[in-house]
């Protein structure tokens, strides 16, 4: 993967919180049943909130959406010379690739015109539209804010605990969280929601579905990304590799539901499953980037 050095981030489509203080100390009880969690302990709720959709905060906690951060240092920072070899510079413009990918393909693809999302940036806790939600949870899109969030030091867990050590595991990550604001305003996701509710016996199973179509939507990103550029018109990627696709697939068969189980010492049951397994999240996303095309990521359809 070769960024442009020539483009510009846009530190405007980030809400940099690291340091404000906008969590206000609150941690996130992860609740058991209708979430995206249910195993206590940092590195267990992370291994399974992984890439999650944001749905095992604690709802119960009205949390200030309202906080902002202080985008200034960012924007210096990424400003100068050496941007892209800052993470935080890098992963502001895989943001600004994903959103300037969708900007385009949701019209086109579904007639729908895309609303930018911002990604706040946070630091070991942070108040949401969905509730207050510390790191343990990992990224997550809050459809009630309409927000991705992340905490930058995940990479190193995603790393040092699951193995997923390449680059282009970052935006993969963000491309799925941005999968689920495409979701959510396509209205798929209050769909399904109504769905669980209809049926909860298919809540864990809807929830598959949700997660591999964003899984898909990644992939989709992906095969285009390099022909997305920024406000200027510079390309963002000059390239992207096989190497890099491998990436990817390699963190999404990683975070699959039957390897999280595994690792965290419990047998295999797919009736808990709520992401899909390694060989659904790499298929998902493989026919995403093969077809290039988001209409072929229905998950939901007759017979997938």
């Amino acid at each position: 993967m070769e960024l442009n050095e020539n483009a510009r981030v846009d530190t405007s489509q980030v809400d940099d919180r690291r340091g404000s203080g906008g969590g206000g100390g609150m941690g996130i009880p992860i609740p058991t049943g209708g979430g995206r969690g249910g195993i206590v302990g940092i590195i267990i709720a992370v291994l399974v909130a992984l890439v999650g959709g944001g749905f095992g905060l604690n709802a119960a906690t009205n949390g200030d959406d309202s906080a902002q951060g202080d985008n200034t240092s960012l924007e210096q920072k990424c400003s100068a010379d050496d941007a892209l070899k800052q993470l935080d510079c890098r992963n502001a413009l895989y943001v600004n690739s994903i959103q300037a990918y969708w900007r385009t393909a949701m019209p086109e693809v579904f007639g729908e015109q895309y609303k930018p999302s911002k990604t706040v940036f946070f630091s070991q806790n942070v108040s949401t539209g969905c509730g207050a939600a510390d790191s343990g949870v990992g990224p997550f899109y809050c459809p009630a804010d309409d927000l991705v969030y992340i905490d930058l030091t995940f990479y190193r867990l995603l790393a040092d605990q699951l193995g997923a050590e390449g680059e282009f595991a970052q935006p993969y990550v963000l491309a799925h969280e941005y999968g689920h604001h495409v979701q959510d305003l396509l209205g798929t996701e209050a769909q399904m929601r109504r769905q669980q509710q209809r049926d909860p016996q298919s809540t864990n199973a809807l929830s598959v579905k949700l997660e591999l179509q964003a899984d898909c939507y990644a992939g989709a990103w992906a095969k285009n990304a390099t022909g997305t550029a920024d406000e200027q018109g510079q390309k963002i990627f000059e390239s992207i590799t096989d190497q890099d696709i491998q990436q990817a697939i390699d963190t999404a068969e990683k975070i699959g539901d039957d390897a999280i189980q595994q690792r965290s010492g419990r047998p295999v049951n797919p009736d808990e499953f709520t992401h899909g397994s390694s060989e659904q999240r790499k298929q998902w996303f493989t026919k995403g980037f093969s077809t290039g095309d988001p209409k072929a990521c229905d998950t939901f359809g007759t017979g997938q």
